[in-house]
């Protein structure tokens, strides 16, 4: 009775061993198969199998899946061979792909979790090339940094029209999303100013688009979070550029009027080229820390202004110049701040070079990369809030749920709707004005205190509960959502439109796993 036992016991601790053992076996011949299959493809460029860590980072911070693969193509073929590769073996095989930029998404949103990630910094193609006549535009490389965009553009005298606050990101990766800054009340976001792209689908097919050609790939994938298509070239619309730029800040401590004045900076003729706002709580000494490099007005009054323990609101402004316009600017600035209700004390001006201006978060980066922040986790929260509902969210949040700010800017500016394209596949709000709200914090993930990574992870769940509770109609903007639940109501009516194209341009659901949004029905496994 004892032996039955025994071998009984050592059946049951055997048949594990031997099913792990099989699974192991298997998933080395699979990998082993997958590589040899990759390495056999016709490309120009190269796939790296080992040391690929930088291809599970971003920064995020939070999120580290390790992919099979990193394709660096030299060429768009490249990137097309390796996606038919991938369609061709049909659903079974659960490889996915997504397209990695300059790293700067937040949630892992180009990583592909055991599968290939295009390493799209290394795509090499024509040299950019500017056009000019009745449109004028430049033709890039979707792996190209705006900051390079910027410095070729500026050797003819031009520039594109719209940015976002950090310019060391590449075109495919802010198209994909809207790339939105302090410009976009008169442009619009960096999607509303492209003439044309060239994409790689889901099924590996190179297309060209644009309104005229092949009109629904080309709205879908503009803000399409990477699901259609993988971008690999842009034409971007351009305009003269200015040489220099007043930089103006001023503060004010009512969210209405603060509100108030920004909404009609954005509605009137003229006005700013560039309007922001910030939202400061419980900020210490921050005069002297913006008079390292703005001018006070009026440095006696400005002196006594106190900014500790309060909830402030400051109006980011700039008006573009050159040279010759040097003497009529500061009449023009006067006039335009004339018609605002800000605190008198706290103006602060500067002059910059355009360039200057535009890279000034790389200012502040090298800053932070010397005293090791730049590389902390970022739980950022982007938030778009209807006109309507954004006092109610101001009275809310700002120095209640919120009581500082020492973690990171707190952005809150308004854009008009009237400068986006309904036909993309950016989710807007119903009405003609919406804020863009910014939390943007950088956390310490050992710290039990309120820059822990926990602590500021449920400050934004608070945040996105009472968006609910109140029913106020918020959208995220770069959005994070792990249900396909949660993605048909940010979608809303629009989640038809969505599911149509991914049938369309990506059936297999290969392209952009990191978003989280459609998954393979099979796994690698």
């Amino acid at each position: 009775m004892k032996k039955n036992s025994s071998s009984i016991s050592l059946t049951r601790n055997i048949v594990p061993l031997i099913v792990c053992c099989c699974m192991a076996i298997k998933l080395s011949l699979c990998f082993s198969s997958l590589e040899s299959s990759l390495r056999a493809l016709h490309i120009q460029g190269s796939f790296s199998f080992d040391g690929n860590e930088f291809a599970a980072k971003d920064f995020g911070n939070q999120i580290h899946f390790l992919p099979f693969a990193v394709l660096h193509p030299k060429k768009v073929s490249d990137i097309a061979t390796t996606i038919q590769h991938v369609w061709q073996m049909g659903s079974g095989s659960g490889l996915t792909v997504a397209a990695r930029g300059h790293g700067h998404s937040l949630q892992g949103q180009a990583q592909a979790p055991h599968g290939i990630v295009i390493n799209m910094e290394s795509l090499t193609g024509k040299e950019m090339t500017v056009h000019e006549g009745k449109f004028t535009y430049v033709d890039v490389s979707a792996g190209e940094l705006w900051i390079n965009i910027l410095h070729e553009c500026l050797k003819q005298g031009l520039a594109p029209k719209s940015w976002t606050d950090y310019l060391h990101l590449t075109v495919g990766g802010t198209l994909s999303n809207a790339g939105i800054s302090g410009q976009a009340f008169r442009h619009g976001p960096q999607i509303s100013n492209v003439h044309q792209l060239e994409v790689v689908t889901g099924k590996g097919e190179v297309v060209v688009c644009s309104e005229e050609q092949n009109a629904d790939l080309f709205h879908g994938v503009l803000g399409g979070l990477g699901q259609f298509g993988i971008i690999t070239r842009a034409r971007i619309a351009l305009e003269p550029a200015p040489k220099m730029v007043k930089w103006i800040r001023v503060l004010y401590s009512d969210f209405s009027t603060f509100a108030r004045d920004q909404e009609h900076l954005i509605s009137a003729e003229n006005t700013f080229d560039y309007i922001e706002g910030l939202v400061i709580i419980n900020k210490s000494g921050l005069v002297n820390y913006w008079r390292s490099s703005f001018n006070l007005h009026d440095t006696t009054q400005a002196n006594q202004f106190i900014s500790d323990g309060k909830t402030l609101f400051c109006l980011e402004l700039t008006k573009n110049f050159n040279p010759h316009e040097a003497d009529t600017i500061d009449m023009e600035v006067d006039s335009l701040l004339s018609q605002l209700n800000y605190i008198t004390s706290t103006l602060f001006i500067t002059e910059v070079s355009y360039v200057e201006f535009l890279d000034r978060v790389h200012t502040a980066e090298l800053k932070l990369r010397s005293k090791g922040i730049w590389d902390l986790p970022h739980p950022w929260l982007n938030l778009i809030i209807p006109k309507s509902q954004i006092s109610i969210f101001a009275d809310v949040v700002f120095g209640n749920i919120l009581t500082d700010t020492n973690n990171g800017p707190v952005l809150v500016y308004p854009v008009n709707k009237s400068m986006w394209d309904n036909r993309t596949s950016f989710v807007l709000p119903e009405e003609d004005i919406f804020y863009l709200v910014a939390f943007l914090p950088h956390a310490v993930p050992s710290s039990t205190e309120h820059d822990g990574l926990q602590y500021i992870l449920s400050l934004n769940k608070r945040i996105l509960d009472f968006c609910e509770a109140a029913n106020l109609g918020v959208k995220q903007y770069l959005p994070h959502y792990t249900t396909r639940e949660e993605w048909q109501a940010h979608f809303g009516r629009r989640w038809e439109i969505f599911m149509q194209r991914k049938l369309a341009y990506d059936p297999l659901a290969i392209l952009a796993p990191g978003q989280r949004i459609f998954q393979k029905a099979v796994s690698i496994l």
